[in-house]
């Protein structure tokens, strides 16, 4: 083995109780170190070689992982972490693209841990065009020898819907590095069953620039129900606005908040309405007030105000009779 090797593969490798928790986090610690060390090496060892050894570790860190008990995550971002620097150092190194593809297909149709996936986007600056059609071929020819591809409404009907899924993955992904609107929409929204899938496909559109389509996307996704699909959709159509059309944030803040009254989004439209707040206060108070606990939360953590209360409500050492200011106010 080469010296970088000596150093890293160590630290991912191990014969421990790995099932249990306490030791689990303890050598995930240590993995961690073993990428920060290969990280470093990507500016100053020989390509060729850093690539080498970030695919030994990242087999060993599989196989880790596999016999873990990774509650804590630990071990899981560390490898996470290892296939984010693969396409980096293979970038670097420029190996025949034959020989990556390969390792790109064994990885994930062939490699027994399926629990993470690869991005064929990152992977494009070594490849080069003539390596992702290569690539796309070899799809090609993988998706001719499984079953039939499963409707999107029964995933797991089809014997090869672990493969079908990664190669949905990777037509999805593709799409975007072709920057085809159209492919986009069709792969991520599919049939557009699931709010879920619509964010998707508004995320996907910003990866290409697709602004005002995207804000569409995100604003379809949120408008889908009252899921909690069509909640994040609606902080991330709230998060473009903000960055592309902030004119149009405040208003779609307090249409959030009146499909979603809470402190959550009481506290957005707060910090976003500024000098306005005054314009939505007293609603925002009458509509937190049937739920105590969203009311005291947002007094709490936005408000910043401890002894809140409503306006129309009481001093606590106020008798009712007579009107008068309690002594000491």
């Amino acid at each position: 083995m080469s010296s970088l090797a000596d150093t890293v593969l160590p630290l991912i490798r191990t014969r421990a109780d790995v099932w249990r928790w306490k030791v689990a986090n303890a050598h995930g610690a240590q993995m961690h170190e073993a990428v920060a060390i290969l990280q470093q090496a990507t500016h100053d060892h020989d390509p060729a070689e850093v690539l080498a050894v970030t695919q030994r570790a990242i087999a060993s860190a599989l196989k880790v992982i596999m016999r873990a008990d990774d509650s804590s995550g630990i071990i899981g971002d560390a490898c996470r972490d290892l296939l984010d620097l693969h396409p980096i150092a293979a970038a670097k190194a420029r190996p025949p693209a034959n020989k990556l593809i390969t390792w790109m297909m064994k990885f994930q149709f062939v490699d027994e841990c399926d629990y993470f996936t690869i991005d064929p986007v990152a992977y494009a600056s070594a490849l080069g065009p003539a390596g992702i059609a290569a690539y796309r071929a070899k799809l090609d020819e993988h998706a001719a020898t499984l079953a039939p591809r499963p409707p999107d409404d029964q995933p797991f009907s089809s014997p090869g819907s672990g493969a079908w899924f990664t190669l949905n993955w990777n037509a999805r992904r593709l799409a975007v590095f072709d920057r085809d609107v159209d492919a986009i929409i069709r792969t991520h929204a599919r049939d557009r069953r699931v709010a879920a899938w619509l964010t998707d496909t508004a995320v996907a559109l910003m990866e290409i620039d697709e602004v005002d389509a995207a804000i569409d996307w995100a604003k379809q996704a949120t408008d889908f129900d009252n899921g909690h699909q069509s909640q994040r959709a609606a902080e991330y159509w709230c998060e473009l606005l903000a960055e592309h059309r902030p004119d149009e944030l405040l208003g779609a803040r307090a249409d959030v908040f009146h499909r979603w009254p809470s402190s959550t989004t009481a506290g957005r439209l707060y910090r976003d309405a500024g000098a306005l707040w005054t314009e939505y206060e007293a609603e925002v108070i009458e509509r937190l007030s049937s739920h105590p606990r969203e009311a005291v939360l947002f007094a709490q953590l936005s408000l910043k105000d401890i002894p809140f209360r409503s306006a129309d409500e009481p001093h606590p050492d106020d008798c009712g009779r007579c009107g008068e200011t309690p002594p000491g106010e």
